[in-house]
C-alpha cells in the first residue's frame, strides 16, 4: 500500500473517529469526562495524517514514525476515552515522541520538494 494511501485512510479514519465521538460516543464519553481526551487523539490523528500526505514518498522514516505515533498516540487516547483505563495513559507519551521525533528528523533533513 503507498505511502498516499495510507495518509488517506488515516484521514478519513480521523474524521470518522471525530463525528463518531461527538455523535455515538457523546454520552459515554461525558460519564467517563474524557470528550476532551478524545477531542485530543482526533486533533493529532488529522494533523499528522495531513501532514503524512506531505512527507509520502518523500521521507520513508518521517512517515514511519508519524504513522506508529499516531497508531500509539490517538489509539491509546480512544481506547483510554472509551474504557477509561487510566494506564494507557502512561503508553501515550511513546506515541508522542514518534510525533515529534519525525519533525526532529524533518529539521535535520528536510526532504528536497
Amino acid at each position: 500500500m503507498t505511502p498516499i494511501r495510507i495518509s488517506s485512510i488515516l484521514g478519513f479514519l480521523a474524521v470518522a473517529m471525530g463525528a463518531f465521538g461527538a455523535h455515538m460516543l457523546k454520552s459515554v464519553l461525558e460519564a467517563n469526562d474524557t470528550a476532551s481526551i478524545w477531542q485530543t487523539a482526533v486533533f493529532y490523528h488529522l494533523t499528522h495524517s495531513i501532514a503524512g500526505l506531505w512527507v509520502a514518498g518523500k521521507s520513508p522514516l518521517v512517515f514511519s514514525l508519524w504513522t506508529s505515533g499516531i497508531l500509539i498516540f490517538s489509539g491509546t487516547l480512544y481506547v483510554l476515552a472509551i474504557t477509561n483505563i487510566r494506564w494507557l495513559g502512561a503508553i501515550t507519551p511513546i506515541g508522542g515522541l514518534l510525533l515529534i521525533a519525525g519533525w526532529a528528523v524533518l529539521i535535520a533533513k528536510p526532504p528536497r520538494s
